[in-house]
């Protein structure tokens, strides 16, 4: 009886898939010239002004203000991510009291992404966690309404203004430095060409708008933000909550057919007392090593391996170089995050570069390294600080959807008490990541 079941439930798929191949399926358009049939293909799932969840999605900083994709209607894009580490990582300090790990599987991340085109030149983007190191249940990360004309208003409105200018609103994460869109967010991890993302992570989800405005591979963005991470409309006299003000100004252009140059410089600035203080604590998800700093006693956090000075009034400078000359890749980074004279005038700097290269007949392959550093004071009558970790690797696209990685890492403390268990602390070893993203 189960056979004769599977068999009718083959038969009846194969009917189906006959029956589809010869009715307008996903946008198919069939038309018959005599004994002639042309086949004109639509992508149900491309949408305007979009960057592609895959590899072709790979160094995409800012939508593009070109697109060949017709609006021809309420169009909505269910895409996801997964992500899965084999995890052969130890961890040491001079205290001796961290716990025993093993090398195993970690738990596995997943997103929802939903990207619905409205009208034309409009989209929404909508992301869920359903899976994360941080929440074991589903939740919504954030998401944004992006508006690249005004054609809802009036056919062509401001027409002359809106083909350079890109608006975005939304309770998301935000467009302070470039690193935002090479780094891993919870599962998406086909844009990082390594396992975790920098020391110093420059991410965080409040309630937000901005501008952008590109023209000649020149590029400004200004936005405001509320400056919370968990939003509330409860005043309370004695909270000194304050917005945050951002900003971005650079030039990416290609010089030859072969040699592509970016740099971008980004502020950010909030001197409130309680708000703005989530810039480097705002990734939700929790860091991309597992296990690590965990003492016996059970002391760690989900966000292991990074660091967030959490400052009251912050101010933060990023600087972003890239050149890619044919299959050479290079990333860098130069950060400054200062807090104000009043509440101690602690700074830190953060320098990271990365260099990639990328080979095959489609740049399916690629091997590089990075090397990231954070160093400086929580006060100015404090001692010094550094955190440095050095990351080699490489990656396979197998498809533009499916991306292998292996890693090697190694992280390093220096500075801390010698009560702190992160004096003399390291954590150093081999990861195999599988990424999926569609």
């Amino acid at each position: 009886m189960k056979t004769l079941n599977t068999l009718f439930a083959a038969g009846l798929f194969s009917a189906l898939a006959i029956i589809g191949g010869n009715t307008n399926v996903y946008g198919q358009t069939v038309v018959v010239q005599q004994t002639e049939v042309e086949v004109q293909t639509v992508d149900p799932l491309e949408l305007q002004y979009h960057r592609p969840n895959n590899k072709d999605g790979i160094n995409v900083f800012e939508t593009s203000k070109d697109t060949d994709v017709p609006f021809t209607g309420l169009r909505v894009r269910v895409g996801g991510d997964f992500a899965l580490q084999y995890q052969g990582i130890r961890h040491s300090n001079n205290l001796g009291n961290l716990s025993i790990l093993e090398s195993n599987l970690n738990l596995p991340t997943a997103n929802l992404n939903l990207d619905v085109q409205l009208h034309r030149g409009v989209k929404m983007h909508l992301r869920t966690y359903l899976s994360s190191k941080h929440h074991n249940e589903a939740w919504v990360k954030g998401g944004h309404l992006q508006i690249d004309r005004l054609d809802f208003i009036a056919p062509g409105f401001l027409e002359g203004i809106m083909q350079y200018t890109t608006i975005t609103v939304g309770l998301d994460e935000f467009a302070y430095g470039d690193a935002v869109y090479r780094r891993t967010d919870n599962a998406r991890a086909i844009y990082n060409p390594f396992i975790g993302n920098y020391i110093m992570d420059a991410f965080t989800t409040e309630g937000f708008g901005q501008a952008t405005v590109q023209k000649d591979g020149f590029l400004v963005v200004l936005g405001v933000t509320n400056g919370k991470l968990n939003q509330n409309v409860v005043v309370n006299p004695d909270v000194d909550n304050r917005l945050s003000f951002f900003g971005k100004i650079g030039y990416d252009n290609y010089l030859t057919d072969d040699l592509r140059v970016r740099l971008t410089g980004s502020m950010y600035r909030n001197q409130g007392l309680n708000t703005g203080t989530s810039l480097y604590g705002g990734d939700r998800a929790g860091s991309r090593y597992y296990g690590i700093m965990r003492t016996l006693e059970g002391d760690a956090t989900d966000f292991e391996g990074r660091f967030n000075p959490r400052f009251s009034q912050l101010t933060a400078i990023q600087i972003n170089p890239f050149i890619k000359y044919k299959g050479l890749e290079f990333f860098g980074i130069y950060e400054v995050a200062n807090n104000s004279e009043e509440q101690g005038n602690g700074s830190f700097t953060q320098l990271a570069g990365e260099l990639l290269y990328r080979f095959g007949n489609t740049e399916q392959f690629y091997l590089g390294g990075r090397y990231n550093e954070v160093s400086g004071k929580m006060n100015e009558t404090a001692g010094e600080l550094n955190i440095s970790r050095l990351n080699i690797g490489g990656g396979w696209f197998m498809t533009k959807n499916i991306l292998a990685k292996l890693e090697y890492v190694d992280q390093r403390y220096d500075g801390f008490a010698a009560q702190s268990k992160y004096n003399g602390a390291r954590f150093h070893g081999f990861n195999i990541e599988a990424a999926i993203s569609f």
